[in-house]
């Protein structure tokens, strides 16, 4: 019997995809990514209550060599299951998740091949409901049933799969919520801010949000999406991915650098002077961006943060609220104080994982720049700097 319950991490499913690096078998085949998928949809029908026939599932993936045919795997299933299938192709796991939602694609789930900041030969799948990122009891409900399933054979109910470029239509969702908050179409004209993707899937900020808001882009490294990660591992916790994005920006003079992780829900930002603004600084950063907007409001954090991070929180009169590491713990407490009538308007974790209540409680590195960028902005029109 097969132990499908080894692909579970915390609440995700990955494992090995290719074979390639000595000691490390292949965990998660193609064939077994189309039993998950079609276990993942069958659960969702039950749960919204819908015939595989209606249901509607997007599926992305990021940057990795093994994600197209993984992903090929698990829409096929799904479209054999009967669902309607939206194909999104390259796309952020955030984005992912914004399909779901009424004024987009309002897809009843949505499925994301993505390993994040782990090694090439490593892949996996999350999945979203229109309530969020699955939990992970949720995703060993669903491993155990794999097995199972697996050993049945398919009814071809022949579904339906559009291909979706859904990317674009993210992207100008981020241009908007900065031009609204700003008021101005232009908001970065006269500014220089890069990024660096790492060869993974933020390369799209540059050209889809950065420039159309008049940024000058020119010194971005490594946008084009690239499985192999040639340059460093797209992850703003390894030093030599925050060392390139500063040498970057000093080499450009920017006035801001941006580096996300493989699939962007995670990222850190670079001052103009090359200093990095990640880990303590990057929720020092944040929490003094939230608090303007909702003064005394509840920051919550992992529970490895500073000392010295209180005590910035509490001058700007917010409240710091340490929790267990992992931040889907640190977002589900943010979202349980606000259930109890605390005002909690920021989940934070030091990785970089950051959900703003006024983005679903969603962690989006995409969406956490976009909050820095309007700081910026308002900065240079009184002539100072991040």
């Amino acid at each position: 019997m097969k132990d499908w319950l080894r692909l579970k991490s915390g609440t995700d499913v990955r494992g090995v995809a290719l074979a390639g690096v000595a000691g490390e078998e292949v965990s998660l085949t193609v064939e077994e990514a189309g039993v998950i998928a079609s276990v993942f949809a069958r659960w969702l029908a039950n749960r919204i209550g819908k015939q595989m026939a209606t249901l509607r599932i997007s599926i992305g993936g990021d940057s990795r060599l093994s994600t197209k045919v993984l992903m090929e795997a698990a829409a096929l299933s799904m479209y054999a299951d009967g669902c309607e299938v939206l194909d999104c192709g390259l796309c952020s796991t955030p984005a992912m998740f914004m399909t779901t939602l009424p004024h987009t694609l309002d897809c009843d789930g949505a499925v994301m091949i993505t390993a994040s900041h782990l090694p090439w030969n490593r892949n996996g799948l999350k999945f979203f409901t229109k309530g969020g990122g699955l939990e992970g009891g949720e995703i060993t409900e669903l491993l155990n049933a794999c097995g199972e399933a697996a050993g049945k054979p398919k009814q071809l109910c022949k579904g339906k799969i559009t291909k979706v470029d859904f990317l674009d239509q993210y992207a100008a969702l981020l241009v908007s919520a900065v031009r609204s908050e700003t008021g101005r179409d232009l908001p970065l004209t006269g500014l220089k801010v890069i990024v660096d993707a790492g060869n993974g899937v933020g390369g799209f900020f540059a050209e889809g949000v950065l420039k159309p808001l008049g940024a000058d882009t020119a010194g971005s490294q490594f946008l084009q999406p690239d499985g192999t990660f040639p340059n460093h591992i797209p992850n703003p916790e390894e030093q030599e991915a925050m060392e390139a994005i500063s040498s970057a920006v000093l080499r450009s003079k920017a006035d801001l650098g941006i580096i996300f992780d493989t699939d962007c829900d995670r990222a850190a930002v670079v001052a103009p002077d090359g200093s990095e603004i990640n880990r303590n600084r990057l929720v020092a950063l944040m929490s003094a961006i939230v608090l303007e907007k909702v003064p005394g409001g509840t920051i919550v954090t992992d529970s490895i943060t500073s000392t010295g991070l209180t005590a910035f929180i509490r001058e700007r009169g917010g409240i710091h609220r340490r929790f267990k590491r992992g931040y889907k713990n640190v977002i589900d407490e943010a979202v349980r104080l606000e259930k109890a009538g605390v005002s909690a308007p920021m989940a934070i974790e030091t990785s970089g994982h950051c959900a703003l209540r006024d983005n679903y409680f969603l962690d989006d590195g995409a969406y956490l720049v976009t909050r820095v960028l309007v700081k910026l902005s308002k900065l240079h029109d009184e002539g100072r700097k991040l």
